[in-house]
């Protein structure tokens, strides 16, 4: 049995529709293609012109999935796809760029839950125009994860700096900054590291750079090392694999005072709720990209 979703003028299939990929909850692999059908609009925006890693669960969540990054021969050639150097080996393969909702669709269609996308565009693949600070909590409580983006947020506000957070729908929260592409991966990596340890002697106690588990001492890691090279994040609204089907959500930074609120709080049964309530927090990001140089001066400067 299958059905068919048509969108961009391409009729998708979508087999066996009534899968279970979150058996929980109910939810079917149609149910997934059709909330990424209606999301597009919006999530295309996050995605235009980058290479995304797919994380597979085709049998569901409950079972074990996998990513997968190079696009396989069976791919129609209506996806997009960008050639992508892996540089352990100086050899590249073929990345999808996923640049409409047919391609979302047939995603679904695969089982990709989650969509992972680079930090940097096809054209300039070395140079990243964002910027990513990752903070998981080191037990469930949230308020530590609260604390330190509200913390990241003071000081790019002390400097300047738009900023912006998000759920990451899993444990915590990513703090981003738009960047106008004028530095390479290992510039902005550094940079990073150096806001990162600026605020780590700010509030020792809360946070800290320390790479080894069992040094932290249940402070927050300030976890940098997604500012590399084919390292990926998860794109604003994507869902993830985990029971509720959580979703990735951009926020109002105001929205951090909500003490209910948790990496989980938005969903697939709520997102479109808070849609239909207020915009997207982010859709003004690419207006408000920094140069990294300005960034380093403003650090330098305190």
């Amino acid at each position: 049995m299958s059905i068919t979703i048509p969108a961009d003028g391409i009729e998708v299939e979508i087999s066996h529709p009534d899968k279970a990929l979150f058996p929980e909850d109910g939810i079917t692999k149609a149910d997934v293609a059709r909330y990424y059908q209606k999301i597009s609009e919006i999530i295309l925006a996050y995605l235009e012109d980058r290479p995304i890693s797919m994380q597979r669960f085709p049998d569901g969540i409950e079972n074990e999935g996998f990513y997968q990054k190079e696009v396989p021969r069976y791919f129609p050639d209506w996806i997009g796809r960008t050639s992508v150097e892996v540089k352990e080996d100086g050899q590249a393969q073929d990345q999808v760029v996923c640049q409409n909702a047919a391609a979302l669709l047939y995603l679904a269609n695969l089982g990709c839950i989650t969509l992972h996308r680079w930090l940097s565009r096809s054209d300039m693949l070395d140079q990243p125009d964002l910027m990513i600070f990752d903070l998981d909590p080191p037990r469930d409580d949230f308020e530590p994860v609260r604390f330190a983006a509200q913390r990241l947020h003071d000081f790019f506000r002390e400097t300047e700096i738009k900023s912006y957070v998000m759920t990451t729908g899993s444990r915590g929260l990513h703090v981003l900054v738009p960047l106008d592409r004028d530095a390479s991966f290992d510039e902005v990596r550094e940079t990073a590291e150096e806001i990162a340890h600026h605020l780590a002697r700010r509030y020792p106690q809360a946070m800290t750079t320390e790479i080894r588990k069992d040094k932290r001492d249940g402070r927050i890691f300030l976890d940098t090392l997604r500012n590399a090279y084919a390292q990926t994040a998860v794109t604003p609204y994507a869902i993830r694999a985990l029971p509720g089907a959580p979703v990735a959500t951009p926020l109002n930074w105001e929205e951090l005072q909500d003490r209910d609120l948790c990496a989980r709080s938005y969903r697939l049964e709520n997102i479109f709720r808070r849609l239909g309530q207020k915009s997207d927090p982010w859709r003004d990001v690419a207006d408000h990209a920094h140069s990294l140089k300005s960034i380093r001066m403003s650090l330098k400067n305190l």
